[in-house]
């Protein structure tokens, strides 16, 4: 038996006429509206469909799929199992699908139907499932249907042997240095900390309804839609983003929080004058942006089109958590700021040659806090630690803090892009560009773009005496990668810059694109 009731069971029984999840209609979804007790007794019965199957506690579930009640209710029958829940993007390719599944030793398989049929097509290569579910339409050959997988289900409880303190485990795929993904673990989290950032952001109030901005399989959004339902409070989901959908949203349901890219928060402040007249933002109080840095002319678009006094920005990632909150009223006095560290997490700032940066000085930023992953699974790839203390974790931004306890982010020490709030890695898409037969050597970075902040450039070298063309690459890159991975644009080139040892200076070739701006990401 569990040590302790599981939170959703215990607002069932407390709430258990309380809305709990509002599917909308835009994106193709089947409205729905369901209480705590009907979303409590629904994730029971795909709990013990899920046993019945063979699940037990400590197994890997990945789940894929646009966000949606079935995705909640199965991070649900996760924690009360046991399991391990492992976000896979639905933008993936079969291929990358199949990698991540694997690599992750994934047992079990929940998918939504739209990507079923991709999945299904790489079966062979993901053999240590035992179930695939799928739900929202027809299950291909092989693939248990939801309704199948629920029939006859008992709504009571289920038991077993399941650690309280490991309950809700998740394991987020983020790439490194190769190019392929790896899974970020974490199996438990400092819940003093959990609530200062509850109490920084001041969510946890009777009234909040937080509204799904972003797709689950991201950990910001995932992570504030889970701690909505730990809350009691209902989750408002939106298929996939649609602006003028959001605000509605916002104003049918009085939604006081939710949680957005910069890139999404462009395309609702740049939505027309009359849809904007519609926009009703008297309930909100915490918006949260994250995901890349929020330009300074954005946000002071949105407080004057959206209104002031609800826009938080955080900094922090996939594997170390929150680790810095920026306030409403020091959002357009703190230019460039992410905000102060809480909740007794600290910062450190390291210069290049191992001394502590003072006030204003730049270098590696080190965090410590108790919200940091257990580690990557199934790697010596691990995040950079000081030789002294390995409490202190860094992630590769570099940072400098001011006078007054200030985080501002200069820079990404590792290349990573960032292009509309979603992590796009270089080298995985080289690893790609270097199969094709023409290609000796290639480059892919961040270049600026208004509306998504970064955008996947290619530079390629064609072998000694070959011509490339540039539709090959693309069609080369299409057929092999996701599409917010392919290059927006190519360049072709006789050589690319490196130094004696072979490392490619691609910095060089970055600051061809960047120079004249104060940011580089």
């Amino acid at each position: 038996m569990n040590a302790s009731p599981d939170v959703l069971a215990v607002h069932a029984d407390a709430n258990p006429d309380k809305v709990a999840v509002i599917v909308d209609a835009s994106g193709g979804a089947t409205p729905s509206t369901t209480t705590f007790a009907e979303l409590n007794a629904m994730v029971n019965k795909v709990a013990h469909g899920l046993a019945a199957g063979g699940a037990t506690a400590g197994e890997r579930l990945v789940w894929c799929g646009p966000n949606s009640l079935e995705v909640l209710v199965t991070l649900h029958a996760a924690r009360k199992l046991g399991l391990v829940a492992v976000p896979l993007s639905y933008r993936f390719n079969a291929e990358e699908m199949a990698y991540v599944v694997d690599n992750s030793d994934a047992t079990i398989v929940v998918a939504d139907a739209e990507q079923a049929p991709l999945l299904a097509s790489a079966r062979d290569e993901m053999q240590k499932v035992r179930t695939f579910v799928a739900y929202g339409g027809p299950a291909p050959e092989g693939f248990v249907g939801w309704e199948s997988l629920i029939a006859d289900r008992p709504v009571a409880e289920p038991t077993g042997e399941v650690n309280a303190s490991e309950a809700g485990a998740q394991m987020i795929y983020t790439s490194g240095t190769t190019g392929k993904p790896k899974g970020a673990l974490r199996t438990r989290t400092d819940r003093a900390i959990v609530f200062a950032l509850l109490t920084e952001l001041g969510l946890g109030q009777p009234d909040d309804v937080h509204l799904t901005t972003g797709p689950l399989y991201h950990s910001g959004p995932l992570a504030f839609a889970s701690m909505s339902h730990t809350l009691g409070n209902p989750v408002v989901v939106l298929r996939k983003f649609d602006p003028a959908a959001w605000l509605r949203l916002v104003r049918e349901h009085r939604v006081t929080n939710t949680f957005s890219a910069p890139t999404q928060l462009k395309r609702i402040v740049s939505l027309p004058g009359d849809v904007l007249a519609t926009a009703d933002m008297s309930s909100m109080r915490c918006l949260i942006a994250n995901a890349a840095p929020v330009p300074y002319s954005l946000k002071c678009e949105v407080i004057e089109k959206l209104g002031d006094g609800f826009l938080f920005e955080v900094y922090g990632s996939t594997e170390l958590g929150v680790d810095t909150v920026l306030r409403p009223e020091d959002q357009l006095r703190k230019p460039g700021s992410c905000g102060k560290p809480y909740g007794g997490i600290e910062v450190r700032i390291v210069k290049d040659d191992g001394s502590v940066g003072g006030a204003g000085e730049a270098g590696e930023l080190f965090v410590r806090t108790g919200l940091a992953m257990d580690g990557y699974h199934k790697t010596s790839e691990q995040l950079t630690e000081l030789d002294d203390e390995t409490q202190w974790k860094s992630v590769g931004d570099v940072a400098y803090v001011d006078d007054e306890g200030y985080v501002h982010i200069c820079d990404r020490k590792k290349d990573m892009i960032i292009s509309g709030g979603v992590n796009i890695y270089p080298a995985e898409i080289e690893a790609v560009l270097y199969a094709h037969p023409q290609v000796l050597d290639a480059a892919v970075f961040g270049i600026p773009d208004d509306e998504w902040g970064e955008a996947v450039h290619a530079i390629v070298q064609p072998k000694l005496g070959e011509t490339i063309e540039i539709e090959s690459l693309t069609i080369f890159a299409t057929e092999r990668l996701a599409g917010y991975k392919r290059p927006r644009t190519w360049e072709l080139r006789a050589e690319l810059p490196r130094t004696d040892s072979g490392k490619l200076l691609k910095r060089v070739l970055r600051d061809e694109h960047w120079k004249g701006r104060d940011s580089r990401v």
